[in-house]
């Protein structure tokens, strides 16, 4: 019964630490874009659509952490 408890706490940690290092990934990306179009505003599209697909090459990282953190309750 306490490894089951165990498997619980861990796989909750493990996917608020997946989480967090999304936000904070993306966070990061989103203040590079604003900054670059800040500097240079004739490159505002493009510095959009590399920041588009970063957060979603992120996001796809978040979620792969996330779906091994709900593999581990369930194995």
């Amino acid at each position: 019964m306490e490894l089951e408890v165990l498997k619980y706490i861990a796989a909750g940690l493990g996917a608020g630490l997946a989480v967090i290092g999304g936000a904070l990934g993306i966070g990061k990306i989103g203040v590079a874009a604003l900054d670059a179009t800040g500097r240079q505003p004739e490159v505002a599209n493009t510095a959009r659509v590399t920041m588009i697909i970063a957060a979603a090459l992120v996001e796809g990282a978040t979620f792969f952490g996330l779906i091994i953190c709900f593999m581990m309750v369930t194995k």
